[in-house]
């Protein structure tokens, strides 16, 4: 006879009876809310255009990065890190922010200057266009048909 242990099955220990599902419940229910709020501030504002969509992009963006950095903190266990480790994660993400932000500014500037000095654009932006639907005159000849 060998001296196997056969109380676990599979070899599995008593590890995963142990294993506490409460942080895991209360990450999800903590996401859920914020992501509740964002959906009640969106149907708010579609219904009666309150608020502001400035306003609302603003506070969109500072519960999009409280959800980031919750996730990041509990699923990258930085939490639990030294504080060396978590400011290595956390200011380059910090200056991947500035980066967006810098190229957003950057690209509404060119737009803007093209919009002001370009006249080809001007003029395109002052057109009317027709209706379609017959409001306008045909033409008795069509182009390119013999007449």
């Amino acid at each position: 006879m060998s001296n196997v242990d056969t109380t676990t099955s599979h070899g599995h220990d008593n590890a995963h009876a142990q294993f506490d599902t409460r942080p895991i419940w209360r990450t999800f229910w903590i996401l859920l809310g914020i992501t509740m709020v964002e959906l009640l501030l969106a149907t708010i504002h579609l219904k009666t255009g309150f608020p502001p969509k400035y306003v609302l992009n603003g506070v969109y963006l500072i519960l999009t990065c409280a959800k980031a950095f919750y996730i990041i903190a509990e699923f990258m266990h930085l939490r639990h890190e030294i504080k060396n480790m978590i400011m290595t994660i956390a200011v380059p993400a910090l200056l991947f922010v500035w980066f967006v932000i810098a190229f957003v500014t950057d690209g509404n500037s060119y737009r803007e200057l093209r919009n002001r000095y370009d006249k080809y654009q001007l003029e395109q932006n002052d057109k009317k266009v027709a209706p379609e639907g017959g409001e306008h005159e045909t033409p008795a000849v069509k182009p390119g048909s013999p007449e």
